[in-house]
């Protein structure tokens, strides 16, 4: 018997779903999937400069996601959706999901350099700098209207954390979701889900959409989760090292958004509980004490007017609070650790974008963030008589401190000539825990022929080094001391990319960059005492090649691919970076299936060999499948989504918490959802 490669059938199947478009008839869609490349690229987006501007004449490679694409591929996270992006992959270490860019993601690092926006505003929280980016993410994402993915530098604009990329998630309006919804669904391993959501838009006497519109919507997840086994843990005392359903998860959700003429008001709130499987941080093996808490919620209020015909003003003001818990325990002596944060922020930004200058647009605001609550706490409570007293907690941590964070911006976009933009940004960021830091980014963005454009980019930009790295600390062996002397880390960026629109239906992007970090901020050992310390102790290097090609037929398919490489090397030894692969690739592909009066959707993706921190892990191929259907009965649409479709056994590097050096991810998994419009 031969063997036929994994990413074989993938392929192949790819190619079977692209066959249907030549005799398939289109569906009545109310997305973006029948819009023409013209009409893609024309699409205004708001990220990459903090004002409306075509894709085109944005100063970076800019990725949108619609509601369309999330409906359709049938992601469950906002990490599953970012996976889909070029250049972009994602680990899980069964507790939270990572994301690397670029070839780079550091094991044990947090979401710490992307920059995560919700409608414009920070959601990293203010102790660890954290993007929750995986089911901790605070929104549902059925009431995401489109992701914004902006690559390179953006501390220009956003300041700290936009340091590989900003992600900007814009949520619905009440238009979007117009009246009650019901969404249920259910899935492998025990999971199930509950959303209701009413959207109200207020009309004119012509029968347009006017002023004022909300929409509310709450749901709620959980997951029972499966046996996991872990070699590493396979004795008799370790029940032959199978966590038995560690890996349960439930969560809560809630969203309001109300947009009344020129101010739009906007909450959410997320409460998660995670198991733990994976007896990290050399917790003992399999108690289902083991767990982890998040909390957070966000409140803002935004003003956008026009002063004049050529100046717009813009203000917000927002309010946020995380907090997190972690259980751990511990044998030798029986003891339970518990361990965790708590964070509350608030702040303002005003700016200013005017016209009114010939050939110029010019964009000047400040920002402002209170750190008012930065809380590290850590006890022990030991449950048997060993050197301490019983049921009394031993505080090892208790830090509590606030901090400032204060921005100046300035971006001008320059139209030199009708064929050839020049953007320029210029940030200064104070954070008082840290020094402050100069961000500039140029960008050339020429149009030599009709359907070229050409972007040179070069911009600076900065992490600071966040509460946790700063001020965390525990005694004795394995434990952490304090470095309040860190300073921010910055990256170089240069980029050159072009982008082709081969016809009304096809376009060709190609990027080449070359990144350079330095002052990056690792944490190591101590010898003389034996206590871990974060440092700016390392230097690297990135280069890398990037492909994408889109493709709309008339009949409704579309096709998005993409292949990246990719190499990263730490300068103070020469070697390549942990948990870096050289190669990347996707593909992406929907079309109606009219005799099923459906739509069907595939997803191949393809990650190369990662190094881990003692070996590596083999290169792997995924394939998922989707099925769409909102004709089969009367208001509701039925989807259906298989994951790893071909049960591919593949496992991601582990950080140093962990004895793991890699973990196994899941196998093939299934969910079906129902949504019912009233």
């Amino acid at each position: 018997m031969f063997h036929i490669p994994l990413r074989t059938p993938c392929l192949l199947l790819c190619l079977c779903v692209a066959g249907t478009t030549v005799h398939a008839a289109s569906l009545a869609d109310d997305d973006l999937t029948d819009l023409s490349i013209e009409q893609l690229l024309a699409m205004q987006i708001s990220t990459a400069s903090k004002f409306p501007q075509a894709l085109a004449d944005a100063p970076s490679s800019v990725s949108v996601i619609t509601a369309a694409d999330i409906k359709l591929y049938g992601w469950r996270s906002l990490a599953e959706l970012l996976s889909s992006i070029r250049g972009l992959y994602a680990s899980n270490d069964r507790n939270y999901s990572y994301l690397g860019g670029r070839g780079f993601l550091r094991p044990g690092d947090y979401d710490t350099r992307f920059l995560l926006l919700v409608d414009g505003n920070r959601n990293n929280d203010s102790v660890y700098d954290q993007a929750s980016l995986g089911r901790e993410f605070i929104l549902d994402l059925d009431v995401i209207d489109r992701v914004e993915y902006v690559p390179g530098p953006g501390s220009s604009v956003y300041g700290s954390n936009a340091f590989f990329g900003v992600i900007n998630v814009i949520t619905k309006r009440g238009r979007d979701m117009a009246g009650p919804v019901a969404s249920v669904s259910v899935g492998s391993v025990g999971e199930r889900s509950l959303r209701g959501s009413y959207g109200w838009s207020g009309t004119t006497s012509d029968g347009k959409a006017g002023d004022a519109e909300f929409l509310l919507s709450a749901s709620s997840y959980r997951r029972d989760g499966r046996d996991l086994y872990f070699a590493e843990y396979d004795t008799p005392d370790n029940n032959h090292g199978i966590a038995h359903r560690l890996d349960h998860e439930q969560l809560d959700q809630l969203f309001f958004r109300a947009d009344l003429g020129a101010f739009t008001l906007s909450a959410a709130h997320i409460e998660r509980s995670k198991g733990i499987p994976t007896a990290s941080y050399s917790q003992v093996f399999n108690d289902p004490r083991s767990a982890t808490l998040d909390r957070q919620s966000n409140i803002a209020l935004a003003y956008n007017t026009a002063l004049s015909g050529q100046t717009r003003l813009s203000t917000r003001l927002f309010w946020g609070s995380h907090d997190f818990a972690g259980t751990y325990i511990y044998s030798a002596p029986d003891m339970v650790n518990e361990d965790g944060s708590s964070s509350t922020w608030w702040g303002g930004e005003l700016n200013l974008v005017t016209t009114r200058f010939k050939q110029h647009k010019l964009l000047a605001g400040m920002e402002y963030q209170r750190d008012a609550q930065l809380k590290q706490f850590s006890q022990n409570t030991y449950l048997q008589s060993a050197g301490a007293q019983p049921g009394q907690p031993q505080v090892l941590l208790n830090d509590a401190r606030s901090a400032n964070r204060l921005g100046l911006y300035l971006q001008d976009e320059w139209s030199l000539r009708d064929d050839l933009l020049f953007n320029a940004g210029l940030r200064y960021d104070r954070n008082s825990l840290s020094s402050g830091a100069v961000s500039p980014r140029v960008a050339l963005i020429y149009k030599p022929w009709l359907n070229t454009t050409v972007k040179g980019i070069v911009g600076k930009a900065f992490r600071s080094p966040n509460a946790f790295e700063l001020y965390y600390s525990l005694p004795g062996e394995g434990g952490q001391k304090i470095n309040p002397m860190l300073r921010p880390e910055h990256i170089l960026t240069r980029e050159l990319s072009w982008e082709q629109q081969l016809s009304a239906s096809s376009r060709l992007l190609l990027s080449a960059y070359r990144n350079t970090v330095s002052d990056l901020i690792s944490q190591e050992l101590d010898e003389r005492d034996g206590l871990l310390v974060f440092r700016n102790v390392s230097r690297v290097s990135a280069s890398g090649v990037e492909l994408e090609y889109q493709r709309l037929w008339n009949e409704g398919a579309h096709l998005r691919s993409s292949y990246s490489w990719q190499r990263v090397t730490d300068e103070m030894t020469g070697q390549e970076v942990v948990n870096s692969p050289a190669h990347l690739a996707k593909l992406n592909l929907s079309s109606p299936l009219a005799l099923l009066r459906a739509r069907l959707a595939v997803e191949g993706q393809y990650v190369a060999r990662r190094k881990t921190l003692r070996g590596d892990t083999g290169g792997y191929a995924l394939c998922n499948l989707s099925l769409v259907s909102a004709q089969w009965l009367d208001h509701t649409e039925i989807s259906l989504g298989v994951y790893n479709l071909f049960d591919r056994h593949y496992s991601v590097p582990g950080g140093p918490e962990h004895l793991q050096d890699s973990l196994q991810q899941d196998g093939r998994s299934y969910r079906l959802k129902l949504t019912y419009k009233f």
